[in-house]
């Protein structure tokens, strides 16, 4: 299954301050997680930091929250409008170890015209931008020729 996935980040590659995983399938729940952030940037501070909703956890309980989150999924696919979430996401996988979720796959797609800032209902949060990436991606395959609706 896909999975849309956003993260936010102290700054261009910064550390990880939280991802987020929402999934294709409306039945399966969402996946959010927080870090900590110590010394967050000026405008980190200003437009992520009051957008978290909620506590961070160590990089250890989210690695283990994010491994058990995906395996029961025998191919998840992690679908991303920016490579650096790919990177955060494998990052945290790596941490675990490949062998705890083997098959799982990144997808970093092209979007012209989409901006999560403007299309997510509260910008800046990793949960609420992956909803909007999952809106976008799926409306945009909804209109394209030969799709069949499920």
């Amino acid at each position: 299954m896909r999975y849309f996935l956003d993260c936010e980040f102290n700054g261009f590659d910064g550390p990880l301050i939280s991802i987020a995983l929402v999934p294709e399938q409306e039945d399966r729940g969402s996946f959010y997680a927080v870090l900590p952030c110590h010394r967050p940037l000026k405008w980190v501070a200003e437009h992520v930091m009051p957008r978290l909703g909620g506590s961070p956890r160590s990089r250890a309980d989210v690695v283990a929250a994010l491994t058990a989150y995906l395996l029961p999924d025998p191919a998840p696919c992690l679908v991303a409008d920016w490579p650096e979430d790919i990177a955060h996401a494998a990052a945290l996988l790596a941490f675990q170890g490949r062998r705890q979720v083997p098959n799982v796959r990144f997808d970093l797609l092209s979007l012209p015209g989409f901006d999560t800032a403007s299309m997510s209902l509260v910008p800046h949060n990793a949960l609420a931008d992956a909803e909007a990436l999952r809106r976008e991606v799926l409306a945009r395959e909804a209109k394209a020729p030969g799709h069949v609706a499920a």
